[in-house]
């Protein structure tokens, strides 16, 4: 009999998988490594330094809670050597994605001879909507579990790779392979054209994420700092974020807002969104790391879809 691992995407499905019953023991990955600095050499002491490091500053995780909740299990992870099957379960955003090439670079190394399949949620039915994991029945689940998808020794090189390229200081090498590739991982494109975008536009500065942040305000007109939570929480896309990084997002957008209560921004805010001020200068942070680039040394070029390199 063969014997068998789960990896999730996160804890919420970890509860919801145990109720299933499959066979197997699971391990939980606890990480959000679409944000700050990553390093190609996943696991190791300087991975696991520079992750806390981030996470210690920008989300005030203390030591004891990233001891306890991720390299507890990353460790149990590394314990479980005999499983000749691993099965990964993530979802199409850019969150889950990023996470799942990590963990994928971490098996290349670390268990090769490993049989490793993928089950990836997203589309799910003739409608445009993507779900998450939790979001499906268990049947649905039971059968994407038995329809996986085994990944080849080219999958797991290929997975690998874009995970280099993303810890690489220049993300222009991304954008080339995003650009010319037919991805054999379903959302990973999509994902990574996501991630490309959070580069500030040489319109006005901000990303993406910053300036659709300023959109929803002027558009949706929330009442509370709460209710403009709710509303880009509700309609991202690829991203897959947590409140506490779009919490982190309107922080540091603070000056363009003249209330939160109820929530509107300033003259500036105003002319930030509508291109006619560029707030590059003021945003800009030496320090703020997308993979293994600094954010600011980039600027994405939204007419061309590309990125320019400072």
């Amino acid at each position: 009999m063969k014997s068998l691992l789960h990896i999730t995407n996160g804890d919420n499905f970890t509860s919801r998988l145990q109720s299933l019953k499959l066979k197997g023991d699971i391990i939980t990955w606890r990480e959000m490594l679409c944000e700050g600095k990553t390093l190609c050499a996943v696991g190791s002491e300087s991975f696991w330094k520079t992750r806390f490091e981030f996470l210690n500053k920008n989300y005030k995780v203390s030591k004891s809670w990233f001891v306890e909740k991720t390299l507890k299990e990353y460790r149990s992870l590394c314990n479980h050597k005999q499983q000749d099957q691993i099965v990964l379960w993530f979802e199409y955003d850019l969150f889950c994605q990023i996470n799942m090439l990590a963990v994928l670079s971490w098996l290349k190394t670390h268990r090769r001879h490993a049989e490793i399949s993928l089950i990836c949620s997203g589309k799910e039915d003739e409608s445009d909507k993507l779900y998450g994991l939790n979001e499906l029945s268990d049947e649905k689940l039971l059968n994407l579990y038995e329809n996986r998808t085994v990944l080849s020794q080219d999958d797991i090189e290929f997975a690998d790779y874009v995970w280099q390229l993303y810890c690489s200081d220049n993300p222009i090498r991304l954008e080339n392979l995003v650009a010319h590739n037919n991805f054999q991982f379903e959302y990973l494109s999509s994902a990574l054209k996501t991630h490309l975008k959070r580069y500030p536009t040489i319109k006005n500065g901000l990303n993406e994420l910053e300036n659709r942040v300023l959109a929803t305000v002027v558009d949706q007109k929330p009442e509370s700092r709460k209710e403009l939570l709710g509303s880009i929480l509700s309609d991202q896309g690829y991203y897959g974020f947590g409140d506490t990084q779009y919490e982190r997002i309107i922080t540091s957008l603070k000056p363009l807002f003249g209330s939160f209560n109820p929530v509107k921004l300033t003259k500036k805010g105003k002319e930030v969104l509508a291109n006619k001020a560029n707030y590059y200068s003021q945003i800009r942070d030496n320090q703020l790391y997308l993979g293994g680039s600094l954010k600011y040394n980039f600027l994405y070029n939204s007419t061309s879809d590309r990125i320019l390199k400072l």
